[in-house]
């Protein structure tokens, strides 16, 4: 019910797919709420959900995206101008670094936005604009996203559900209760302990430029995304012509596409992991749809900066609850998703930025001393 609600635009659409998959109706003497859900919850946040509706904030602003994609654009004739004018020397190579990793990380925040079907009323607009930003303009599939994504979205901060937790325990221990658990079966991939210190030097740089860069070719080739194959050619196609033509292949046409990936998956990272790792992460429980994405989610402080520097996803909370509202309505529902959270005795975190980038560090040494304490003393 809940998850249907959140996820789809045309339900009525949606609808008729899912009729063949429709088994019988449930007996009268059948619960209709599981007893792992917070029935009074849940109905609140259903009438939230129709307040939201009726206010019109799932409506969105296609001017606000307008521009944004305008900014975008014009950061990265910018970033290959500064070249073509100033020359291929260390300064205006800085330069043009700089402002290609920001016409880039703000493409992804666009992408999310359309990934999610907040952009335009019509799904099938969303798809194709979609394909132009992720596909042409960063060089990944569309379709290899929205799995990945939906998926967090689904399950979030659950365990061998959500992939964006798939880092445990290959190369993290996330959570105190699964950092205990890894550490009492003895388990130990790495040096969890210091995990809090690699951190900085291994997910940050390098999630875009090793892992995502081969996960997204992967799973389009063996899907057969070839729509999608054959959009992110031409993001590389046009890189080559564009930068190519201007710096020399080693020394410079291969540093500026390495280095802007590792500067933007920085970004990312710090920013995507900031509202997450700090919370509660553990195995799936079948909680209702609003606590499942409660426990998983903070916020970070609002401000001009912050709502540009996130992609607003300094309003995860709100983003969760809500994954097809336009980001620009986010601060007009926040007051009512506080008000809920307060009526049912439920903590809405929100945090300065820094101090949520912090965070994820102190998470990663808390989590990484339990797992230590565990694997000595068991």
């Amino acid at each position: 019910q809940d998850a249907f609600e959140a996820f789809h635009v045309d339900k009525v659409l949606v609808g008729k797919y899912l009729k063949p998959l429709q088994i019988g109706e449930l007996a009268p003497d059948q619960p209709s709420i599981e007893p792992t859900k917070n029935e009074m919850l849940l109905r609140d946040f259903r009438e939230l959900r129709h307040t939201v509706e009726k206010m019109g904030l799932l409506e969105p602003n296609q001017l606000f995206f307008f521009l944004h994609l305008a900014h975008i654009l014009l950061l990265e004739a910018a970033a290959w101008l500064i070249l073509f004018y100033f020359g291929t020397s260390l300064v205006p190579f800085a330069a043009s670094l700089l402002v290609l990793t920001i016409s880039q990380a703000q493409a992804a925040w666009l992408q999310h936005d359309l990934g999610h079907l907040s952009v335009f009323k019509k799904t099938k607009w969303n798809h194709l604009l979609h394909k132009f930003v992720i596909c042409h303009l960063l060089g990944a599939s569309a379709k290899w996203w929205n799995l990945l994504h939906s998926q967090h979205h689904s399950k979030p901060n659950c365990f061998r559900k959500d992939p964006d937790m798939d880092m445990h325990p290959f190369l993290f221990t996330l959570g105190k209760r699964l950092s205990v658990e890894l550490g009492i079966k003895k388990k130990k991939y790495m040096p969890y302990n210091h995990q809090h210190k690699y951190f900085f030097i291994t997910l940050p740089p390098f999630l875009f430029p090793t892992f995502f860069q081969y996960h997204t070719f992967y799973v389009a080739y063996t899907k057969r995304y070839w729509v999608d194959l054959a959009w992110m050619m031409t993001f590389y196609i046009r890189f080559f012509y564009t930068y190519g033509l201007l710096l020399e292949i080693k020394s410079g046409f291969w540093p500026l596409l390495w280095l802007h990936r590792m500067l933007e998956s920085s970004w990312f990272v710090w920013v995507s992991q900031m509202n997450h790792v700090p919370m509660d992460i553990y195995y799936d429980r079948n909680l209702d749809w609003a606590s499942t994405q409660l426990q998983a989610t903070r916020n970070v402080e609002q401000s001009l900066f912050n709502d540009w520097f996130t992609g607003h996803l300094n309003f995860q909370i709100e983003h969760h609850l809500f994954p097809t509202m336009p980001r620009h309505n986010y601060w007009k529902v926040a007051p009512l998703v506080k008000s809920l959270c307060a009526k049912h005795g439920i903590e809405y975190q929100c945090k300065p930025l820094l101090t949520a980038f912090a965070d994820i560090v102190r998470s990663l040494k808390n989590s990484g001393e339990l797992w230590l304490d565990a694997y000595l003393h068991k």
